[in-house]
């Protein structure tokens, strides 16, 4: 299974709360912060959330 590298590359100021919490619930809490999560049906849904506030790439 391959996993993914996400990066927090926008702020959480401002944003609604299900998409901080999504932020959070990834590992992500500053901007630069990443994190490796495995690529399953479960992060892919959260990416799609936070799309516009995150950089992913593979591993």
């Amino acid at each position: 299974m391959a996993n993914l590298k996400i990066t927090l590359v926008k702020s959480l100021n401002d944003r609604k709360k299900d998409q901080i919490a999504t932020a959070h619930s990834l590992g992500l809490r500053k901007i630069g912060g990443t994190t490796v999560q495995p690529d399953n049906p479960q992060t892919q849904g959260k990416i799609r959330k936070i799309s516009h506030l995150i950089k992913v790439t593979e591993e």
